[in-house]
């Protein structure tokens, strides 16, 4: 059977994508930070059926990314769908313990590095990355991708989301002919995805406006489809939103942006060994 691996997968969005790519007879790996909520959302997507396994992956530690990866070559000749779900918001300004602003290595350094370390096993496969309109609230300033000078936590996960766009558009360049990259906004999502204080904008607006929300798996379902339908298949770089090709910020066409976020990405994770067949 082809072989998902599904970052973020304990719960919400990525839940429901792996449990949809399971249902269509992948088998799939679940690359989650905690064992124990891994464990659950494995026994309830395999007590359908569902062929499913944890793997323990960190994506604010590059030595966790590094070991999952490592294992999983040593196990998997290849990968035939990656989807790039696992994502933070936090109002405040926090640092990883190598130093990185947590949002930006969460949500974009640690999907980049992880598509470095598996591009091998990536040969036509599809890269599945969820992105936000929360891109539009943002600018792009390749000097301040971790807020050194300036921080605002909504600005701050624009940017991430920005990020993920511009990501895929210079993925999807680099590797063309050789797999098929492709980013999208899963809409309004009631999930715990916010972590902060009750009054924190995104906190607060997502508690008020749950039941006005999309279910995880009406989320989740561009994410299957970019990932399974033959259509989508045939489609390279772009975001997506309700199985449409969505127009983006002008900062997300940006070849110039994409670019420049390559270079300084592959600087920051210590190698540029994804761009080695770059254009």
């Amino acid at each position: 059977m082809p072989l998902a691996v599904v970052t973020g997968a304990n719960s919400g969005i990525g839940k429901a994508i792996a449990k949809g790519l399971a249902s269509r007879r992948f088998d799939v790996v679940m690359a989650c930070r905690d064992a124990g909520r891994g464990d659950a959302a494995r026994r309830e997507i395999a007590a359908d059926g569902g062929s499913v396994e944890v793997m323990l992956c960190d994506l604010a530690r590059p030595a966790s990314i590094r070991a999952f990866a490592d294992a999983l070559r040593a196990r998997q000749a290849r990968v035939d769908v990656l989807v790039h779900n696992a994502g933070v918001y936090l109002p405040t300004r926090r640092l990883t313990p190598e130093g990185r602003e947590t949002m930006f290595a969460v949500n974009h350094l640690g999907p980049f590095l992880l598509t470095e370390l598996l591009l091998d096993r990536l040969e036509g496969a599809r890269v599945v990355t969820v992105s936000s309109m929360g891109h539009r609230f943002c600018r792009f300033d390749v000097d301040n991708l971790e807020g050194e000078r300036s921080f605002n936590g909504i600005r701050q996960y624009g940017l991430t989301k920005l990020a993920n766009i511009l990501f895929t558009r210079e993925l999807a360049r680099r590797q063309a002919g050789r797999l098929i990259a492709n980013c999208f906004h899963p809409g309004g999502v009631a999930t715990n995805f916010a972590q902060g204080p009750d009054w924190s904008l995104l906190g607060f607006g997502a508690r008020i406006g749950r039941m006005f929300l999309r279910t995880p798996e009406r989320g989740a379902d561009t994410g299957v489809f970019l990932a399974t339908d033959a259509d989508a298949g045939r489609v390279s770089g772009e975001y997506w939103q309700d199985r449409r090709v969505a127009r983006t910020s002008a900062a997300a066409r940006s070849a110039e942006n994409a670019r420049a976020l390559w270079e300084r990405s592959a600087a920051l994770v210590g190698g540029a060994a994804a761009g080695r067949r770059a254009g």
